[in-house]
């Protein structure tokens, strides 16, 4: 039996995962990092801390199966995606804390952007909107604060890249320096097309192209590693992925029409749209699923800021629930949301309605109104903001859906999945495995070292899921979806 190491570096931990060669995790372990928010909207991660988180979890998972050290096939990686580190290119250590995808340093850079008029054409180029919630504008107010650090990058002496090149460059210690397509795509700097960096976007942000990563395919070699001494040979570096197209590829939706939302701090909802590069007109971004023998498969995608990130709002700083686990059956006390819904703007709302400034709400409160209620309301807003994306889809990219697929540590909570079925009018297959991401990454690699042919062999495979059917009344699902849109409009 051949296995596969993998990293999942998200946004609030970094996993090792010990995979066999059909998917089966064999052992894992996390470490979580710190959240550093120096001010409001801003949000850091301490890079060398996920450095060495990384290191700290493959060392754990290998010596705990030290029995099956000499049958690693290769190391794959999935990370979150639009997070970015500035390093420095001789000792790879961060020249400041990385820029986290939720950060909103970069909304007046938006803001010029858009008055200049270059909206269009970087839509047409990247697929992507100009938003902050890409890496380009907070690497341009990063350059344009920080005279150090765009002197070191400006020199040559420093590199950019999203949290996969930087894991790459640190683990082969510096020889590699690249990330895949699914990465590039989400800097508002590379053109989906040509599959390139785009020189003119690079001279708008700032950002000197020599500093940014080769682009490889997924499914390419990224140099080796020993793990900082741990192992005795070098392992192959093979199969990284952003997470969200990583767990698209994990549910083998290889066709067009197959779509699948990730429920983790933010949600990313993916739907393949097939070889040909196509723009929507409702909000939704065009991005890169994936790049096979040379060819890229495109994919819509809306982006939901808040999800699992709102239930950790409710533990966190309203102390309104001690675990996220609990709030299933606070939701299922009470038979509806007693006329209360969260709108959780708390980095503004994304797709469809792309508004920067919007701030989180609850309304509908009465004296009535119980712990239960927001809970639920809180649950609610995550499958309300998923149909919102779904019937975009549907009316952009003219591709019937039939069904969902869906991920992520939220898919065990099953009143929000029956109530995703539920909002979506289609059935939701929620994965049995937790860990799917790594999973797309490891398919990835697994195929890199020819241990599969094709798409074709991978979509065989089995990993199983729990269906949930629509249940609801047609004229409760309006009535609930209505309120949903009152009260997202007094928010906007």
């Amino acid at each position: 039996m051949r296995y596969i190491l993998a990293v999942d570096q998200s946004t609030s931990a970094t996993k090792a995962i010990l995979f066999d060669i059909a998917g089966t995790v064999i052992d894992k372990t996390s470490l979580p990092h710190q959240q550093i928010y120096p001010q409001p909207g801003w949000v850091e991660h301490d890079a060398e801390e996920i450095y060495a988180n990384t290191v700290k979890v493959l060392r754990e998972v290998v010596e705990n199966n030290r029995d099956k050290a000499e049958d690693l096939l290769c190391l794959s990686i999935t990370n979150q995606r639009e997070t970015f580190v500035v390093f420095d290119k001789k000792t790879g250590r961060p020249l400041h804390n990385a820029i986290v995808w939720q950060c909103r340093r970069g909304d007046p850079v938006c803001n010029e952007l858009v008055k200049a008029g270059h909206g269009d054409r970087i839509r047409k180029a990247t697929g992507l909107k100009i938003d902050s919630y890409f890496p380009a504008p907070k690497l341009k107010w990063l350059l344009d604060n920080r005279d150090d650090i765009r002197l070191e990058v400006k020199s040559g002496r420093a590199l950019i890249g999203t949290i996969d090149a930087y894991l790459v460059y640190r683990l082969t210690g510096g020889e590699v320096f690249a990330t895949d397509h699914t990465n590039a795509s989400r800097t508002l700097l590379f053109d989906i097309e040509k599959l390139q960096w785009d020189a003119d976007l690079c001279g708008l942000f700032g950002t000197p192209p020599d500093a940014l990563p080769e682009v490889r395919q997924s499914a390419e070699e990224f140099g080796r590693t020993d793990i900082e001494g741990l192992l005795s040979s070098k392992l192959p570096i093979c199969g990284i992925m952003g997470d969200s197209q990583a767990a698209l590829f994990a549910q083998r939706c290889f066709t067009p029409g197959s779509a699948k939302v990730t429920f983790g701090t933010g949600s990313s909802i993916l739907v393949n749209i097939g070889q040909k590069m196509q723009l929507s007109e409702s909000g939704l971004v065009t991005t890169i699923a994936w790049v096979h023998d040379g060819r890229a498969t495109y994919a819509f995608e809306g982006l939901i800021n808040c999800t699992g990130a709102t239930i950790a709002w409710l533990k966190d700083q309203l102390a309104m629930i001690d675990d996220p686990a609990e709030s299933e059956p606070l939701a299922q006390a009470v038979a509806d949301n007693g006329g209360v819904y969260l709108v959780p703007a708390f980095a503004g709302l994304s797709a469809p309605y792309w508004s920067q400034d919007a701030k989180g709400a609850i309304l509908g409160l009465t004296q009535h109104s119980t712990r239960n209620h927001v809970v639920r309301a809180a649950l609610e807003s995550i499958a309300y903001q998923v149909k919102d994306v779904l019937d975009v889809v549907v009316e952009d990219a003219s591709i019937p859906l039939e069904v969902v697929h869906g991920d992520g540590g939220m898919v065990a909570n099953r009143f929000l999945m029956q109530f995703v079925a539920d909002m979506a009018g289609m059935p939701v297959k929620a994965s049995a495995l937790a860990e799917l991401s790594a999973l797309g990454a490891v398919l990835s690699g697994a195929m890199g070292m020819g241990e599969y042919n094709s798409l074709d062999d991978l979509a065989k495979l089995d990993f199983g899921s729990v269906e949930y059917r629509p249940a609801m009344d047609r004229a409760t699902v309006e009535a609930n979806y209505a309120g949903w849109k009152q009260a997202v409009r007094r928010v906007l």
